[in-house]
């Protein structure tokens, strides 16, 4: 089981016990490298990237600014096609409902695909709780569910293993699930892929309700929206006789010529290909299956109302951003201690949950600033203002809000400024390499720059004739 899981430290702690893993960070490094590299190749192709670019930010802006309308739209449509639509605040709210649907089939296993919102309000475990055993189904969500694991990446969950592990997870606890891994199992991937593809074959086949989220929910007619690249979504969505969607209220698109822009975007964003090995598309009951759409709050709407956090709610978890994030690279994910890890997780986490822990206060610091988020991000969100913005609505410590009220006092007038540094550089071989008491947080990740023997104010003066 991750360190992280149930008992994240800030950040930084869990930060540092991750850099001491050499074989994660050679995980890590060599996954994001490749997915970078084949996403690179895939937008180069597109001569009109920056215009998709800027029509996917366009679409998701007018979006969120007519959210309530286009939320009623969307339920009108699903109940129009035979669907039943629930409203969920919070997590508590939404896991009860789905919770209750599925105690109303009688059934006590689920098939699921694979669904950040329900890892979000921990759905899995909430439906453990109450007697119901959910089936992950993804390949990388389902080596993760039999490690007792934790997700570590947006796009491929199980990024922090590699061949070697993940064939000793199903050699040790396939069985635990129901069905052994097979004799003589390897490390190649096809022979991995085999054993996972034959040990969820009877789970579609058996399962009477399937849960799943979606990538894109289209107001005007109702659709639901969901790509992925094994095939087990498409299982999972058709052969059940009950299906039930948790959908975050944010991933609307207002029509289907808006979506059109999405499913150039996302494809080659996330997994570097022109086009999404399988997308599936519903709107509501088809063939005899009932539907349930779970609309989920869980804090959107309270991030809606900040002006500078609202960007954070166009993302579409392509998971471009982990792939370029230095910071994300070295640490992994699980040091975020948050479903949603990285640059975008470090933005969305904070806003959704509040910064009322010592973890989520953290999180808004976990980047260097770089801006490359910004760069590769398909809806232009940018995450480094974001970023900034949260810092400053972080808890500071006494001693820090203290300093930064001193600098304000002496920035604000140039005689206290040049003062002050004429009184620093008459003392500067006194000044400690490593600062004392509550001060040290910050020399302990930094070095303190060395105070130089003259200011440039003075400098100026004296050899370019200027004024103190």
């Amino acid at each position: 089981m991750s360190t992280f899981v149930g008992m994240p430290g800030s950040f930084p702690q869990n930060a540092a016990v991750a850099v001491r893993d050499s074989q994660l960070r050679y995980n890590l490094r060599k996954a994001t490298h490749t997915i970078r590299g084949k996403r690179a190749s895939a937008v180069g192709e597109l001569p009109d990237w920056r215009e998709l670019r800027a029509a996917g930010k366009a679409v998701k802006d007018e979006t969120l600014r007519h959210l309530d309308r286009y939320l009623i739209q969307l339920e009108e449509a699903v109940v129009k096609a035979g669907g039943k639509v629930h409203w969920a605040r919070d997590a508590a709210e939404a896991n009860k409902i789905v919770t209750d649907l599925v105690r109303a089939t009688g059934e006590r296993e689920v098939v699921k695909v694979k669904s950040m919102a329900t890892q979000e309000i921990g759905l899995n475990e909430h439906l453990a709780k109450e007697g119901i055993t959910a089936y992950e189904t993804d390949l990388a969500e389902l080596i993760v569910q039999l490690g007792d694991d934790w997700p570590s990446h947006i796009l491929v969950p199980a990024i922090h293993r590699n061949r070697a592990e993940i064939r000793e997870i199903f050699n040790e606890h396939m069985a635990d699930w129901g069905r052994a891994a097979p004799e003589g199992l390897t490390d190649e991937p096809a022979a991995l892929a085999e054993a996972a593809r034959v040990h969820l074959r009877e789970r579609f086949l058996a399962a009477k309700v399937a849960v799943s989220g979606a990538n894109f929910m289209v107001a005007e007619t109702g659709t639901m929206v969901v790509l992925e690249s094994e095939g087990n979504g498409r299982m999972c969505l058709t052969l059940p006789e009950t299906l039930i969607s948790v959908v975050g209220i944010e991933k609307l698109v207002p029509t289907w010529r808006d979506l059109e822009v999405f499913l150039q975007l996302l494809p080659r964003s996330s997994t570097g290909e022109r086009m999404n090995p399988y997308t599936s598309m519903w709107t509501g009951a088809v063939e005899g299956q009932d539907f349930h759409l779970v609309l989920l709050d869980n804090g959107r709407t309270g991030v809606l109302a900040d002006e500078v956090g609202r960007q954070a709610l166009r993302c579409i978890r392509c998971s471009a951003c982990l792939n370029v994030c230095p910071v994300y690279e070295r640490a992994g994910g699980h040091a975020y201690g948050s479903v949603y890890p990285g640059p975008i997780g470090a933005i969305l986490t904070p806003q959704l949950r509040g910064m009322g822990t010592e973890l989520d206060a953290s999180l808004p610091f976990a980047s260097s600033l770089c801006g490359a988020c910004y760069e590769v991000c398909p809806v232009a969100i940018d995450i480094p203002e974001v970023l900034v913005d949260l810092r400053a609505k972080a808890p500071h410590a006494r001693a820090e809000r203290a300093g930064m009220k001193v600098a304000g006092w002496l920035l604000a007038d140039q005689v206290r400024l040049a003062r002050a540094q004429r009184l620093a550089v008459r003392f500067r071989k006194l000044v400690p390499r490593r600062l004392p008491g509550p001060l040290s947080a910050w020399t302990d990740t930094r070095d303190l720059p060395e105070i130089p023997p003259e200011s440039f104010r003075d400098w100026w003066a004296r050899t370019e004739g200027g004024t103190k």
